[in-house]
């Protein structure tokens, strides 16, 4: 090995992907190493040729490449190994740290993980390179990045969990929606839903439905013509009277009133004639042409 401190990292590269891409990857480290790949598995013998680093790539690690990796690792114990592979899962990322690997890069290569890969690189090599002299031996900082659901807090996980379920109901409250449906795709009992629900949004999952469709109630009446029942069907009441009490328990009037008291022009009892009339006539039409 050269003790030029200067000298670039010598990477030896192996090869063991099923399409032979390895070269796309190198070509991201021959601007700051000195990159080689080796013709076979066979590593050099002569010290001055030896690496700074064994680097294997692998896309689907099998067997057989894994048990090069072993054998690599027999063969010349004192050169690190670094694992690049594309195909990750945790027992394979724990299999590589029992294995002494010195790095496992999960492909593709961020800018940032590729940035603090090489960091560490320069360091290693100036730790070997100064492995004779006297100095005290320096820290070789790896720092690597931390997994994003690691870094995520307890508070910003629920936030996570509930973000489509929540998004679901803004698109849907005026459609039956089902708390028991919305638990099972989120994995959870309905009792643990709800619980986690009511934590998180700071209400139950009916009444934060109710208000959804009471708000778009509101804005139906102050933005439109609408007949009250009609609006209530639109909001997603298939009954006007249950309509009209929940408006009244969650506003504290009647639909009529509120539209009256944002409306003056148009007088109560019209609206108060036309609940009555809907509730009748058009209430059981509008059932019979649903049937």
């Amino acid at each position: 090995m050269k003790s030029n401190l200067a000298t670039k990292p010598f990477l030896l590269w192996l090869d063991l992907t099923h399409d032979r891409s390895v070269e796309e990857l190198i070509n991201q480290f021959r601007t700051t190493c000195d990159c080689r790949l080796a013709k076979s598995t066979a590593l050099p013998e002569r010290a001055h040729e030896q690496p700074d680093m064994i680097c294997m790539h692998f896309d689907r690690p099998d067997a057989l490449g894994l048990n090069l990796l072993l054998a690599v690792k027999r063969t010349v114990p004192s050169i690190p190994i670094t694992m690049f592979t594309v195909q990750h899962s945790e027992e394979l990322a724990v299999w590589a740290m029992r294995s002494r690997v010195w790095e496992y890069v999960v492909l593709p290569l961020t800018t940032f993980e590729q940035g603090r890969y090489l960091h560490a690189l320069q360091q290693l090599c100036a730790l070997r390179r100064n492995a004779r002299g006297h100095a005290e031996k320096p820290l070789v900082e790896r720092c690597p990045s931390i997994p994003e659901s690691i870094r995520l807090t307890a508070e910003h996980q629920k936030h996570q969990v509930l973000s489509k379920v929540l998004c679901h109901i803004d698109q849907h409250f005026c459609e039956s929606v089902d708390q028991k449906t919305l638990a099972q795709r989120c994995g959870m009992t309905p009792f643990r839903f709800s619980r986690l629900f009511k934590e998180v949004v700071g209400i139950g999952f009916m009444d934060y439905v109710l208000s959804k469709r009471m708000d778009f109630a509101k804005e139906l009446l102050d933005n439109s013509q609408m007949p009250i029942t009609s609006i209530g069907y639109e909001v997603g009441f298939k009954d006007p009277s249950y309509f009209a009490r929940a408006f009244k328990q969650s506003c504290g009037c009647t639909p009529s009133e509120y539209r009256q008291t944002r409306r003056p022009g148009q007088p109560t009892a019209t609206e108060a004639a036309d609940e009555c009339a809907r509730q009748g006539g058009v209430w059981q039409s509008h059932r019979s042409s649903n049937r």
